[in-house]
């Protein structure tokens, strides 16, 4: 009778260590994806007006 018992709590343990905890399913996070803002044309030009503009009330 002891040798059954023995053995019942050794299954047991041994089946009880096996099911402990679950398996967490896999979490993928997103890419994050940058995207460079395209610089406008007339940006530039503004500042090249503006630098003219800034050399010609010197030179005068």
């Amino acid at each position: 009778m002891k040798k059954v018992a023995l053995a019942a709590i050794i299954a047991a343990a041994a089946s009880t260590a096996a099911m402990a905890g679950n398996i967490d399913p896999v979490v993928i996070e997103p890419a994050v994806i940058v995207e460079e803002a395209a610089s406008s044309s007339s940006a530039g030009l503004v500042v090249l007006l503006l630098m003219v503009a800034i050399i010609a009330a010197v030179s005068s």
